[in-house]
């Protein structure tokens, strides 16, 4: 069966000469360029190994000009991509809402803006993902500088905008107290610059001596989640920061000798947006005499002020960088909204479904933004024809150069790839999207031969049981880095040019859940 395979494979450049495409030999057909057949014997080698006989790997490797198949592993079959998915999502969204696109924030009022609001102050979201408690505060000063002291009513949080599904369909329970797997909410918070909306960082710290109960923190700091603290301080740190689940009671057990730091979802983001511009609005000397609820605000409602988010096109480098799955969610439900008018999943995912369709991707499901679903599935050959397409779109340039580079040892340049192919010829060349899972790894994006070809490829495998094989990954993406049509690379180049414990992170050996998530999703992050 693989010899048949490889066999096909090495005719591509016949068969595509032909028309026909890996289904047989026409008559008369060339062997491939000695460069080609080289680099189908190395990839063949590099995806003998042992950990992919139990389990199922597609790649696909094309030349991004012209389409020409360079190889070909099952990159028609259908696999679970992980985060592989925001491939599709980004690009869809930066051609449906454009580059210069941004998210509004508002207070709104009823009443005329004076000293005193009679009614309700509604504070009302568009998804913004990059508000922090700081924004919440600028919003706040802006009320206080209208002139307004006092608010009769209540403070109203609007986040129609979208739907009320909070989380993704088919996401693990047990995900959800991970903030990579926060609830979606057009109202919504972010407690760092990462924009990991929806949550709120926990940090704990020992205590006044062995045996003594550990200090406690949250970022940003609010009244919003209830903190029960019975860890202590110990000689290691093994400590559990658990979110009881429909609450946002935080319970913290166990042991701490240094400072350790939990990402925890909120149970509801737009009412801790709202709690936080509550606390701004107290600051600033506003008091609102009516407690905080949810709402709508009124249709003819006076904007008392508003706040912008970055632009789309700036939003990409945090957003495909790290691999931010709140991101991919909010921007699918924005483009239902705009498309629509419906704020929803699914009007969302027939938008980007449609664009990847429009762009080569023939067969997929989708059934959420970020690729936390393990129901979604598309093919390498899919992906491949995405990479290709969108090459020629006005918005490429910023799109690629907001996809993780290769090496690059500061996080927002490398993001998920910094700690790996360094050293390589791939380092600062390849610009992927990485994907993970437990059992599933991609790797997806675009390589510079050393011809100076571009190319573009998918590796996406699923089903494993050992611990995620990256290492396959990037010993293709630096094999076809090396790539050339003019002369015989060494045969053995590919299997020295990265070979396990090469890089800082194959090295160290994976750290807890390594294997599973996104390094990115762990925070403090572990690549």
């Amino acid at each position: 069966m693989r010899l048949s395979r490889r066999i096909t494979i090495m005719l591509a450049g016949a068969v595509l000469a032909t028309g026909i495409a890996g289904s047989g030999v026409p008559a008369g057909a060339r062997d491939p360029a000695p460069g080609v057949a080289d680099l189908t014997r190395d990839l063949d080698q590099i995806l003998a190994d042992s950990r992919l006989a139990p389990a199922r790997a597609g790649v696909a490797v094309r030349v991004a000009a012209t389409g020409e198949d360079l190889y070909s592993l099952d990159a028609n079959k259908l696999f679970a991509p992980a985060s592989n998915t925001k491939l599709l999502t980004s690009a869809a969204a930066l051609d449906t809402l454009g580059t210069d696109f941004r998210f509004t924030t508002d207070v709104l009022a009823a009443s005329g803006v004076g000293r005193t609001v009679v009614g309700d102050l509604t504070l009302r979201g568009t998804g913004d993902p990059t508000m922090l408690a700081a924004d919440y505060d600028a919003l706040a000063a802006k009320v206080a500088a209208a002139g307004v002291k006092v608010v009769t009513g209540r403070l109203v949080a609007d986040d129609t905008w979208f739907d009320d599904v909070r989380l993704g369909t088919d996401w693990a329970w047990d995900d959800e107290p991970y903030y990579y797997a926060g609830q979606i909410s057009a109202l919504t918070a972010a407690p760092d610059t990462d924009y990991d909306a929806g949550s709120v960082i926990v940090s704990v710290a020992p205590g006044d001596g062995p045996g003594k109960a550990a200090k406690v923190s949250t970022t940003p700091a609010t009244g919003y989640v209830k903190i029960v603290n019975r860890a202590v301080t110990g000689d290691e740190t093994d400590v559990l920061v658990e979110r009881q689940h429909g609450t946002n009671t935080v319970v913290i057990t166990g042991t701490v000798s240094e400072p350790y730091d939990e990402w925890v979802a909120v149970w509801d983001p737009a009412l801790y947006a709202a709690t936080l511009f509550r606390e701004g609005l107290t600051r600033h000397g506003v008091k609102v005499l009516g407690p905080t609820v949810r709402g709508t605000a009124p249709a003819k409602a006076a904007t008392v002020a508003s706040l912008q988010s970055m632009t789309l096109g700036d939003l990409l480098v945090p957003f495909l960088k790290l691999s931010n799955n709140m991101h991919a969610e909010i921007l699918t439900k924005t483009m239902g909204r705009k498309v629509s008018g419906a704020g929803t999943w699914a009007a969302g995912l027939a938008v980007t479904t449609a664009f990847a369709q429009a762009n080569g991707v023939k067969t997929l499901r989708l059934r959420d933004g970020s690729g936390l679903s393990r129901m979604d599935a598309l093919t390498p050959a899919g992906i491949t024809a995405l990479l290709a397409a969108v090459r020629g779109k006005p918005w490429f340039p910023t799109w690629y150069a907001a996809l993780p580079i290769a090496g690059e040892a500061d996080r927002m340049v490398g993001g998920t790839l910094r700690s790996r192919m360094r050293g390589t010829a791939a380092a600062g060349n390849v610009h992927a999207k990485t994907g993970s899972l437990t059992g599933v790894t991609a790797l997806s994006g675009y390589v510079t031969s050393a011809d100076g070809e571009p190319l573009v490829f998918s590796v996406v495998s699923n089903g494993y049981l050992s611990g995620a094989p990256r290492d396959l990954e990037d010993r293709i993406a630096v094999r076809l880095a090396q790539f050339t049509r003019k002369a015989v690379v060494d045969e053995t180049a590919a299997a020295r040019s990265l070979t396990p414990g090469s890089s800082p992170q194959e090295a160290a050996g994976p750290a807890p859940f390594a294997g599973d998530l996104e390094c990115s999703w762990l925070k403090p992050a572990q690549c």
